[in-house]
Parts: structure tokens; sequence; C-alpha cells
């Protein structure tokens, strides 16, 4: 982020500029940004241990530019559904570097992952590996798991984004893993490569991480101890990023290296060999990668209440305030220069009370027609948009050293209809 005659640039990029030809609301994703996550994943990680892999977790942020971006930095894909499946696919990306997760895949879904040759399933159930066992063995085409396991620990994050806890939609229970493991033998299509874990998200601390290797290593060693080899072992990501002055920039080996050296410890005193060790870092990679500029509208004053001010997008195009409480960092891009005197609430445009981005801001004074720049969007904003209150979603717009390219286009109001069906009684 730089500033030029009071306008703020962005991976190079004057952010007034662009917002004049795309429109706002618009997102915008700094590739160069990007790259330094990916090389600190090298330096930190791929680099730095043998026998490791880290895999991008696509639900954050995904389209075919991000699947090009991702599959040239050597990094693999996480995804949890069909549609991300598809794009990943629709892209060229490599389909045995991809992880497929989600707690209740349909048969459609498994059967593109099994014929597709898919690199991973990640298994949440009993009730989905009976699924996948009987899929792969109707289509005579082999299929590689990975188990996830819930090792019942507390995260210190949002309930929402807490992942780990004994009583959680995702995985499988601790009692019922060796009965699976028994249960996927009698399938000579399946290999259960290893297991998998994830604790939750926005983690400003690796403790959590720890706390369930505890619990999966010592299951690991009873698995392994009953003839059931693990090869590989996924930890998942959840790494915290900064959001706002109060929180810290977290260092990807802030998690890694305790994690590893954890992992390490118990081979060393077991003796058994180490797994491959996999990371899944999505928010992490793609988070401050990510700027909103949104225009401002009206203004509005309530005395000894609070002021707000309207900008031109919301929940449709962020939902995370609304949802978890989110907080977020925003500038006038267009006042860089102006002293930060008056204190506001900026206000969606939606039609609900709970549509407001940020509460109690300290900006400059905002007039009709500024811009807005969101620090901090590039995770969970574009990829949980909607079309509530039928707005069209924004364009995302990729910038850096090479210019800035339009990835995603902006919806249009026929967008909007393009799916509607009109019965033969309403024409």
């Amino acid at each position: 982020m730089t500033v030029q005659d009071n306008i703020l640039y962005f991976a190079g990029c004057n952010t007034q500029e662009l917002a004049k030809t795309y429109g706002t609301p618009l997102i915008l994703i700094s590739e160069d940004a990007i790259a330094k996550k990916t090389d600190e994943i090298h330096r930190d990680f791929t680099d730095k241990y043998d026998h490791v892999r880290a895999v991008y977790a696509s639900k954050a942020f995904l389209n075919s530019a991000m699947c090009k971006i991702i599959e040239r930095a050597g990094l693999g894909l996480d995804v949890v559904s069909g549609g991300e499946l598809y794009v990943a696919q629709h892209a060229g990306f490599p389909m045995d570097q991809i992880i497929f997760h989600g707690n209740n895949k349909s048969v459609s879904e498994l059967k593109e992952a099994i014929e597709n040759g898919v690199g991973r399933i990640v298994v949440d159930n009993f009730s989905e590996l009976e699924l996948v066992c009987a899929l792969s063995k109707q289509m005579d085409t082999p299929a590689n798991l990975l188990f996830r396991i819930t090792p019942g620990i507390k995260s210190d994050t949002h309930a929402y984004i807490s992942t780990a806890d004994k009583d959680s939609k995702f995985g499988f229970p601790l009692h019922s893993v060796p009965s699976a493991f028994e249960f996927a033998k009698k399938y000579e299509n399946i290999t259960v490569m290893g297991l998998h874990f994830h604790v939750g998200s926005q983690l400003q601390s690796p403790q959590s991480h720890l706390d369930a290797l505890d619990v999966i290593l010592k299951l690991m060693s009873q698995l392994i101890e009953s003839g059931h080899p693990i090869y590989e072992l996924n930890t998942g990501g959840g790494y915290g990023v900064k959001y706002t002055d109060i929180d810290e920039e977290m260092q990807l080996a802030t998690f890694t290296a305790p994690i590893m050296d954890r992992i390490e410890a118990w081979s060393l005193d077991t003796g058994h060999k180490r797994p491959l060790v996999i990371i899944e870092p999505g928010r992490w990679l793609i988070a401050n990668a990510g700027l909103t500029l949104y225009t401002v509208g009206s203004s509005k004053s309530i005395p000894q209440v609070r002021d707000y001010i309207a900008v031109d997008g919301g929940i449709p195009d962020n939902i995370r305030p609304a949802l978890y409480t989110a907080k977020y960092r925003a500038v006038i891009a267009n006042k860089m220069n102006c002293p930060a005197e008056k204190t506001v609430t900026i206000a969606g445009k939606c039609c609900e009370s709970g549509d407001i981005l940020i509460r109690d801001i300290t900006l400059p004074e905002a007039e009709r027609g500024d811009l807005l720049a969101v620090f901090g969007t590039g995770a969970y904003t574009e990829s949980m948009s909607s079309n509530y209150n039928l707005l069209p979603r924004p364009a995302v717009v990729l910038v850096g050293d090479k210019g800035a390219f339009l990835i995603k286009r902006r919806e249009t109001y026929e967008d909007l209809t393009r799916r509607d069906v009109l019965p033969p009684h309403l024409k």
C-alpha cells in the first residue's frame, strides 16, 4: 500500500482509477501479496522439511485465475464441493493434487471425485465411508482416503469457526476410527492413506493444533500397532491473519514449527516412521491479498448516538461482519492525506439492521462519491457473496506489477433473471 497525490495505491495500482474503470463494489486481489505468502510457505515449510506438502484451502477464494496461481506456485488444492471441484477441473488443475473435503458429499460429487482421480477424498463419517466404498466397488475405480478425526478439543476462536470440539458436525468420533479402518480393509479398491484434523479458523496460537496432536498421535500409535499403517497426516490450517490494528501478523512458522517438532518427537519416541505431513492454509494465504472498494452514498447523524455513512455494498459482498461480528480496517482512498477526525459507522445498503460493515471507525470527513477501501477482504468475502436484495455480485480484479486484469466480471441485472423459469400458466 502506498499513497500518491492523496490517493491510495494498492499493489502499485491507483484505486480511484480502478473504481472508475470497473465500478464499485470492487474486489481487488494482489498477485504480489499471494506470491509473498507462497514464498513463505516454501521457505518455512516445504523447503525446510522433508516429506511434507502444502495445499491451498480454496473455499476462502477460488476462481480459474486463482487455480492457475496456486498450480504455478507448486501447491495442491483443497476443495469442499462439486462446484469447487468443477472450477479446478475447468482451469486444468491436476486432479491428483486435489484433496476433497466435506461432511455431506453427494453421490454425484463422490462419483465425480472417484472418476476423475482426485488425489484424496477426506471421509468425514461412517455413513460416507460406506458410500465411498460402495461407489468405488461399483465403478471399479480406486480411491485414496483420509479419515477426518474430531479430536475433542477446544479452540480459542468464534464458535462458528471452531471445528474440533467433541460436539461437532465434522469428523469421526475417536472411538469409531479403528472400526472405520477395519471396514475399509474389506474393499480392494480402497486405500486409507491416513488421518486429517482441523481445529478451527483465525487462530492466534498453535496451542489448539498441539492439543489436537496429543490426541491424534496417540490414536496413530494405536492404529499402527493394530496393523493399520498411517502414510499421511493432514493437520489442516486455520492460521490467523491481521484484520485490525490489535491483531498480530501471524507467521507460518509460528504454527508449522511446533507442529513439526511435536510430530518428529512422536516418531523418535515411538519408533514409528513419520508420515507425510500436510498443511492447508487458506485464509492465511489470501485474506490480506484482498481489498474491497466501495462508493460512499448517504450519511446520517443521530446526535449523542452515532454518525452513519452508507456504501454501495454490504451483506451481499461481505457477510462476515453480520455473521461473525468480523472486524476490518478501512480508509477513505481518495483522502489519504486528510486528517482522520470523525468517528462513524459504515453501513451497507441492504434492508437489514445488521448490515453494518464497520462500527465506530475514525476517518476523514466522508462525502457522497468518496471511495472507501476496506482491507483484508481476500478470504470469505467473494466466496460467500450472494444476491441478497438482488444486488449483482461485484467484479474481481487481479492487480500487481503486471498491471490490472479482470478475473471475474461484475454480474448484470440480466444475470439475476438468467435462472428464472415461467410456468406456462404465468406466460
